[in-house]
């Protein structure tokens, strides 16, 4: 963890910083979304479908604005960045509280959703990517495990919030918090990259003073030959297929509430799912390092089939719903550990950015059909049952995918396309 000179290496404050930011942002803000689609659907006579077609806004705003959020992040200053962009993110949070029409969600979600992309989705890979070259799952396993161990804390207290100050000064307690925690912790840690602060990466070894640094080459493919590649395509479908899952997050408190339990429960409950990010992402950073992503992936798949299992077959026991929940947040950890570490496996570092923000389509898209989708099978139905199944059956299909994937980087290598 040290630099030169017995210092530690400026790199770990710069996972500190994205830590936290992606801790409150993420597992603050973004997760607890889900604990107020019941109570503001029951107050305003809103249906849980209608609702989160906010949800799916955001996603359609992810889509089309995270080629540009990569280019803006090469460009522009990145405190800057993502400074306006926690404000963005947070402020309409807060906003939420003040509205009486779901028109007001639907306006919202566009500046929430911009924010989003850069401090949630954007800045932890590219960063991380940027600052070290050794340990960069055990770094990308630390600060998505920091998104469980801030929502295992938040979580509970947006449950209590919202039951004893009510959903409205919740929003606005959660959204003005994250700004001004978030905002000193980006000026105090966050750096582009080290140069700006005369230094290699973490894992790079600094040489005597007069002789010249030699820069490995990146290695991987170019963001052309990814495009055209079945590896490329077996990603884009893994992510859509994994966020589709992972978004069943936003539902646990509807679904928990709708068999029976009470909302300070939900929020319990919720803080279980972060506990179990919280494992997951340190689990899948570790054992990407040591078993490979691909494998980590297979076992993170299975670990949700039993999962869900549990949720369709003994819904009615507490306990058991609870180490369910706890379990499916181990598994969501895919989504922010699993997905960068397979990038970055099977195309390199190349062009690494690029092909990040191509594939992170999918991950909107799915929130474009699964958020209302799932809210909408409720309504219809009265019941998550078939949502839970359709997750079993997406499950299995990304372990076609993730061996599929590993198949097309053997033919890019192959091809002589991997250099």
């Amino acid at each position: 963890m040290r630099g030169t000179k017995g210092k530690i290496h400026f790199a770990w404050w710069v996972l500190l910083g994205l830590s936290i930011m992606i801790g409150l942002a993420r597992g603050g803000i973004n997760n607890a979304g889900g604990l107020f689609l019941a109570p503001v659907s029951q107050d305003l006579g809103i249906g849980i479908g209608n609702l989160t077609i906010y949800l799916s806004i955001s996603s359609i705003v992810t889509m089309f604005f995270l080629p540009l959020a990569g280019k803006m992040m090469a460009k522009y200053d990145i405190r800057g960045l993502l400074i306006i962009a926690i404000i963005l993110q947070a402020g309409s949070f807060a906003l939420f509280g003040l509205m009486d029409s779901v028109w007001g969600w639907y306006v919202l979600s566009v500046p929430m959703a911009f924010g989003a992309i850069f401090v949630t989705t954007m800045a932890g890979p590219v960063l991380i990517n940027r600052w070290f070259k050794e340990k960069n799952g055990l770094a990308m396993g630390i600060m998505m495990a920091a998104v469980g161990l801030f929502g295992a804390f938040i979580q509970p207290l947006a449950g209590s919030l919202i039951g004893e100050q009510g959903w409205r000064q919740a929003y606005i307690i959660l959204g003005v918090a994250a700004i001004i925690i978030v905002v000193p912790v980006i000026l105090l840690f966050i750096r582009k990259k080290p140069e700006e602060k005369g230094l290699l990466p973490y894992g790079m070894l600094q040489v005597p003073e007069g002789e010249k640094q030699s820069q490995p080459a990146e290695r991987g493919v170019t963001m052309a030959d990814a495009k055209k590649s079945l590896a490329f395509y077996s990603m884009l479908l893994f992510l859509f297929f994994m966020t589709a899952i992972g978004s069943f997050a936003q539902h646990i408190g509807p679904y928990a509430m709708g068999i029976g339990y009470e909302v300070d429960f939900a929020g319990k409950v919720m803080g279980a799912f972060m506990v179990g990010m919280l494992v997951g992402a340190l689990a899948f950073g570790f054992m990407s390092d040591k078993i490979g992503a691909k494998n980590t992936a297979i076992i993170s798949m299975l670990s949700g089939i039993v999962a869900v299992s549990l949720l369709i077959f003994v819904p009615g026991n507490a306990a058991i719903f609870t180490l369910a929940i706890g379990i499916f947040g181990f598994v969501t950890a895919s989504i922010g550990t699993l997905g960068p570490l397979l990038t970055s496996s099977i195309f390199g570092n190349k062009e690494y950015s690029q092909i990040y923000a191509s594939i992170g389509i999918g991950l909107a898209v799915a929130g474009i059909v699964a958020l209302p989708g799932y809210g909408y099978v409720y309504d219809l139905t009265g019941s998550y049952t078939l949502v839970l199944y359709t997750i079993i059956a997406m499950l299995i299909i990304n372990i076609v995918l993730v061996t599929l994937a590993f198949k097309g980087k053997k033919k890019l290598e192959d091809e002589g396309l991997y250099n």
